[in-house]
């Protein structure tokens, strides 16, 4: 297939950012997680831009914005580029999509940056404290050492890890446009980079505001998630007064790929529901 291609730039504080924009409407914006980018995206952007504006971005140090040494990749920095992507774009109160780490972005951005959204749909979210897996604390633990790994070791780390993140069994060639990004001499560290900056006290600093979000919100969780488990989902439902929790079967932590369809058909109807604009 056609490489996954973003045809604008954004410069950031923080290096250059590549990002596209399909479809007409209300705008609707689509934030990827770690460790992937919005080729996510590919099979369910087209779809809602047959009702939408659809924006979506690669991460600041993801596939194809800008990745260097000593570059901050972390959650620190993430929801202030988004801030200002909405402000680039001149976007006041769309709807927006986290997924994992985009979900955690969304929710900084609204209750650190003060940014109103029509709505809220959070995927597997990183959100609700304790999260990591072993391989996550172990690679942070000595992020310098597997940045020095041999390429051929690097290079059969990462669809293992990535893997672990969907329930059906993907092919190589499913798996290679995940895997690319963090290949050779600029992606390879960029990997161990943004792992070596996951930091659960930027998690911590709006769990206990989430209690002040009163945007519909809906939240996806696979039955399945082997590296969020849906008891966070259930416990971030709890905390988010008024949300919609659904479960998703046969899903893991990368519903994308696992259950697309089921992204799509809760999220129209849920974006078609009238409602009140953001205070």
């Amino acid at each position: 297939m056609t490489r996954w291609q973003l045809s604008q730039t954004f410069a950031s504080e923080g290096g250059a950012v590549r990002y596209d924009v399909m479809g007409e409407g209300p705008p609707l914006v689509l934030v990827h997680g770690t460790p992937f980018s919005s080729y996510v995206w590919r099979r369910i952007a087209p779809l809602l831009a047959c009702k939408r504006q659809v924006f979506f971005f690669d991460r600041l140090g993801y596939d194809q914005s800008e990745k260097r040494a000593g570059q901050d990749v972390s959650l620190g920095v993430q929801n202030q580029l988004l801030a200002a992507l909405l402000d680039h774009w001149g976007l006041a109160e769309p709807d927006i999509v986290g997924h994992d780490f985009g979900g955690a972005t969304t929710l900084r951005t609204h209750l650190l940056n003060g940014r109103a959204f029509r709505s809220i749909t959070l995927i597997d979210p990183v959100a609700v404290a304790p999260w990591g897996s072993p391989f996550v604390q172990h690679v942070r633990d000595n992020a310098t050492a597997f940045e020095g790994l041999p390429d051929y070791i690097h290079a059969a780390i990462v669809p293992a890890y990535l893997q672990g993140a969907v329930k059906r069994t993907m092919s190589n060639s499913e798996l290679a446009p995940y895997v690319a990004p963090w290949l050779g001499a600029e992606g390879q560290p960029a990997f161990y980079r943004q792992i070596a900056q996951m930091d659960q006290a930027y998690t911590d600093q709006v769990e206990p505001r989430f209690g002040e979000i009163t945007i519909p919100t809906l939240i996806l969780w696979g039955e399945h998630d082997r590296w969020i488990p849906i008891s966070r989902g259930r416990r971030l439902h709890e905390l988010i007064l008024g949300s919609r929790f659904v479960p998703v079967p046969e899903s893991d932590h990368l519903m994308q790929e696992d259950a697309p369809e089921a992204i799509v058909a809760a999220l129209l109807p849920f974006l078609d529901a009238p409602r009140a604009a953001a205070s």
